[in-house]
């Protein structure tokens, strides 16, 4: 069988499914819970200094929903831990001990003074933790106060944290970033700059998921009125890969560790973000949804899959994707491929035609008895009717082999032309430009 062990940044699990730092891992309660079930490890819910902090005693979650009320994303509002620093410390202490071979990181927040970082690194140290994670990421609540995502923005602040907290503790440290920023790889370089040993992400989106049109306030609604929180679910993954990717292809953070946050729900969901460079995934959402057993499937889908394949180790998938990440110039715009419908699955719903005729290339035909063609001469590979399908693999796209005449363009489909720096249609062709 494959062998899932995880070894981030020295820190050791036996697989690499961890709890994100959230609701579920708020307490020894649900920590203990959480490993019986057979999770690789957990990030502990974020830690202040005291005074405790007070959260809304109302709704604190919004909600996105799909067909059949399928979960596709939360929204919250949710603040760091408002359980005592002490109780939390002596817990996590509890939980360590007992726990001796799974990952347990401590999420930290505090004001952005040295100071304040000088004295809580020594007590989460003393718990015997792994490891420190420190939260650049929360968009609300916190951030109004001059922490989470109003430091994680700043890629000089991101710099400064990270140096503080290398030079003051023996712990690894693990900065999570923001996504509410334009580009990812500043604060990632700049966590890397600072000593940070790993980078996480990402963590929420600033977001308002909906309106009450009955008293016209955002949801969760308190009191009559709504704010601004935080994004995350199986909605938020295409995002998140794509910062994962930018870290790990960017010439100055490439091959540096990462762990892998957002809408993480399958065994194939941990399985892209390894192989667009995480060594280890954090998942929170799923768990809120569907309870900690979920880790089950994901530990025996990604250990069946990798089985499959002949994948030993999780090295051996771990950044695979990487090197076929690239810019738009660098695609090969002699590459042709061209719809096909299996007439076999066909259900005759119309919906390709309708899609393509309406607000695309109007190149699906309909006969009278609703029988759906491809007009390959109108065709442009677009893949919207696949997206649209109902039916998996009814609609699927054929590559057309070097020689092949494009009945659309009349062109030979050929390798001339490698991207489009080079292609005749690009006007800044042979300048460098694009």
């Amino acid at each position: 069988m494959a062998d899932l062990r995880c070894n981030f940044v020295g820190i050791k699990s036996p697989n690499p499914f961890w709890l994100a730092s959230a609701p579920p891992t708020d307490k020894e309660y649900n920590v203990r819970r959480a490993f019986e079930a057979g999770w690789g490890g957990v990030v502990w819910k974020t830690l202040g200094e005291d005074p405790p902090i007070v959260n809304v005693n109302g709704p604190r979650y919004g909600a996105v929903h799909g067909p059949d009320r399928w979960l596709m994303g939360l929204n919250n509002i949710e603040l760091i831990s408002d359980r005592p620093l002490e109780v939390n410390l002596r817990e996590i202490k509890a939980v360590k001990r007992d726990w001796p071979d799974r990952a347990l990181i401590v999420s930290l927040m505090v004001p952005c003074e040295e100071e304040a970082w000088k004295r809580i690194l020594p007590l989460v140290e003393e718990t015997g933790a792994d490891g420190i994670e420190l939260n650049f990421g929360c968009p609300h609540g916190m951030s109004e106060r001059g922490m989470g995502s109003a430091v994680g923005q700043v890629p000089e602040y991101v710099e400064m944290v990270a140096r503080w907290c290398k030079q003051n503790t023996r712990m690894p440290v693990i900065v999570k970033l923001t996504p509410n920023i334009t580009d990812i790889r500043y604060p990632a370089r700049a966590a890397f700059r600072g000593g940070a040993d790993a980078v996480s992400l990402i963590n929420t989106i600033n977001s308002i998921t909906g309106v009450d049109l009955d008293n016209f306030a955002p949801e969760p609604t308190i009191d009559g009125k709504g704010t601004h929180g935080g994004y995350c679910g199986p909605a938020v993954k295409p995002i998140a890969l794509n910062m994962v990717a930018e870290i790990a292809r960017d010439e100055e953070t490439r091959g540096k560790p990462i762990s892998g946050i957002g809408g993480i729900t399958t065994w194939r969901d941990a399985a892209e973000f390894m192989a667009l460079g995480a060594s280890s995934v954090q998942v929170c959402t799923a768990a809120m949804t569907y309870g900690f057993r979920i880790v089950e499937e994901m530990i025996a889908g990604l250990s069946d899959w990798m089985d499959e394949k002949g994948h030993a180790t999780l090295d051996d998938i771990i950044g695979k994707a990487v090197p076929n990440v690239t810019d738009w110039q660098f695609l090969n715009l002699n590459h042709v491929t061209k719809a096909v419908i299996d007439q076999d699955l066909c259900i005759k719903c119309g919906r390709c035609y309708a899609a393509c005729e309406d607000t695309s290339h109007q190149a699906i035909a309909m006969s009278e008895d609703r029988v759906f063609t491809v007009k390959d001469e109108e065709c442009v590979a677009c893949n919207l009717c696949v997206n649209v399908c109902p039916v998996e693999g009814c609609i699927t796209m054929r590559t057309m082999a070097p020689g092949e005449v494009d009945p659309r363009t009349g062109a030979v489909v050929s390798g001339e032309y490698a991207n489009w720096t080079t292609h005749p249609n690009n006007p800044g062709a042979g300048c460098g430009t694009g």
